[in-house]
């Protein structure tokens, strides 16, 4: 799955938060025993888990540079 990178952590968040939620509910559901809908929802949380590490990186990364500036030697 494709994350949009113009994504804020934040949004990625929230966005794991709802599948997480689908995750649970689907669970409830019964939907635990069809492994296409299983495999597909639990991929799309590693992705969104991976895109929120990389964008949480980069935005340490970049409030890191705005406070001190360009690292030099």
């Amino acid at each position: 799955m494709q994350i949009e990178t113009s994504l804020t952590s934040a949004e990625l968040q929230d966005d794991l938060r709802l599948l997480y939620a689908e995750r649970t509910l689907a669970q409830l559901a019964g939907l635990a025993s069809d492994p296409g809908y299983m495999n597909d929802l639990l991929d799309d949380i590693a992705a969104h888990e991976s895109a929120l590490t990389g964008v949480v990186v980069t935005e340490i990364a970049t409030l890191r540079g705005e406070l001190s500036g360009p690292l030099w030697g």
